[in-house]
């Protein structure tokens, strides 16, 4: 069990608001607006559930930034982590919250918005400012989380260190004549034991399932002479793990022993083209290429990776067309995989770290394809 991490200060929170809204800036923006979700936690350390009660950060370049919270919710936004570091304007019941924040905005602004805000909050505050527009955090400020900083990396560390602990436990339990729930159970008390706080997936995918690279574990009784894609992960310290490797019950064949040794090749192709300076398209045309080569191109049905930091989803995203330079400090995963519907799948997935002369794995469980009973 790792030891916590020293927690984030209210001066590192108003270091990450300061650059977001002079990233906001720079991108010709009035500011940033910033719902409860993943944004609002990296930004403040403050995590409130979403609900139809506006709560709203409110960041621009020049000026102190402002949460606006319900009144009832007040106590504990004073609480976050970095709560010092801002300015909280609250509003009861009764009164309209968007002609409490319209003050706040340029009346004739653009704004990136986190994703994850409401409908309804959006069109509140386009019906009392209509001359203000919006645009997504993603494709406004797609860097925001990007690049972690030594703290962020040795969660991440962390949090790939304890999920490669869950992948080694999960190879000592009995397969055959389970079900994959109960395989997807196993792998959530794990996550918990080495320390996860919370549980965002526990992919298996048994036979045929493992087609479906997003397969929900289901009642599907194991059976020898299966294929199991294990995809799993969630929160430790605050950030993300999230690994894959794909198991067999008894000895595999000859052939569902070279398609994994082709996703084996391709994930390592992957790997090996991470470095500062090549794109994130790179890092996908590597791995793809090597499938493509062994003729399997068409069964490779999805991105090479993801981001991943406070969520286990965010920019940036390694697929053809997102040209966006590596630059040290960012994380995200290398995932290849080959799907035969009908027959079975193979993912082979890491976390890795843009380093400054290449990449660093936070996974390294061994990546060859493991027997289990």
């Amino acid at each position: 069990m790792s030891t916590m991490p020293a927690p984030f200060t209210a001066d590192d929170y108003r270091a990450r608001m300061t650059r977001a809204a002079e990233a906001a800036a720079d991108a010709g923006l009035a500011g940033v607006l910033v719902a409860p979700g993943p944004d609002l936690v990296y930004l403040t350390g403050y995590r409130p559930a979403a609900t139809e009660r506006l709560t709203l950060l409110v960041l621009a370049a020049g000026h102190d930034p402002v949460l606006v919270v319900p009144t009832l919710e007040a106590p504990d936004a004073e609480e976050a982590p970095g709560a010092s570091a801002l300015t909280l304007r609250d509003w009861t019941d009764g009164r309209d919250p968007y002609a409490v924040t319209a003050p706040l905005l340029d009346g004739d602004g653009r704004f990136g918005v986190s994703d994850n805000a409401w409908a309804m909050h959006l069109l509140g505050l386009q019906k009392e400012l209509p001359g203000t527009s919006y645009v997504a955090l993603t494709e406004a400020l797609p860097m925001l989380r990007a690049v972690k900083d030594e703290r962020e990396l040795l969660r991440l560390e962390a949090a790939g260190a304890a999920a490669d602990e869950v992948y080694g436990e999960i190879l000592q339990v009995r397969f055959a004549g389970r079900r994959e729930t109960d395989i997807a159970s196993d792998l959530a008390a794990l996550l918990m034991r080495f320390g996860h706080s919370q549980v965002d997936f526990t992919v298996v995918g048994s036979g045929p399932n493992g087609a479906n690279p997003h397969h929900e574990a289901g009642d599907r009784t194991i059976a020898e002479g299966d294929m199991v894609v294990l995809d799993f992960g969630g929160l430790k310290h605050g950030y993300g793990s999230d690994t894959s490797r794909t198991v067999h019950v008894g000895e595999p064949s000859v052939a569902e022993q070279r398609v994994h040794d082709v996703v084996r090749e391709a994930q390592q192709a992957g790997f090996g083209a991470v470095r500062p300076g090549a794109s994130c398209q790179d890092v996908d045309r590597a791995a793809r290429a090597v499938i493509t080569e062994f003729g399997y191109g068409k069964n490779f049905i999805h991105r090479t990776g993801h981001g991943i930091g406070v969520t286990t989803h965010e920019p940036p995203y390694m697929i053809e067309g997102e040209e966006q330079p590596l630059v040290p400090g960012m994380c995200f995963s290398v995932e290849p995989g080959i799907y035969l519907p009908g027959r079975f799948g193979v993912r082979i997935e890491d976390i890795v770290t843009v380093t400054e002369d290449g990449g660093r794995r936070f996974n390294n469980t061994p990546r060859e394809m493991a027997v289990v009973e």
